[in-house]
């Protein structure tokens, strides 16, 4: 029996969700810094956003403005 592509993702991730679940507690330790961390990710993350949805919409608005733009008579 030959396993496609897709059937050996499958049961890799199978595999894997089976390992997850049976390993045992981990002594990690997460520093105050990691949570200071986590946060710059997320407003840095929010503000590359706003910014680019303010460029996308800026180009859309420009291209309607120039679409229906009332030509002038003197040029």
């Amino acid at each position: 029996m030959k396993y496609t592509y897709r059937e050996s993702r499958g049961w890799l991730l199978l595999l894997v969700i089976v390992g997850m679940g049976m390993a045992r507690n981990a002594s990690a330790y997460l520093d105050p810094g990691t949570g200071s961390y986590v946060l710059q990710i997320v407003v840095a993350s929010l503000v590359g956003g706003i910014f680019v949805l303010k460029i996308f919409f800026g180009h859309i608005a420009g291209f309607f403005r120039n679409l229906f733009r009332k030509k002038d008579k003197d040029a």
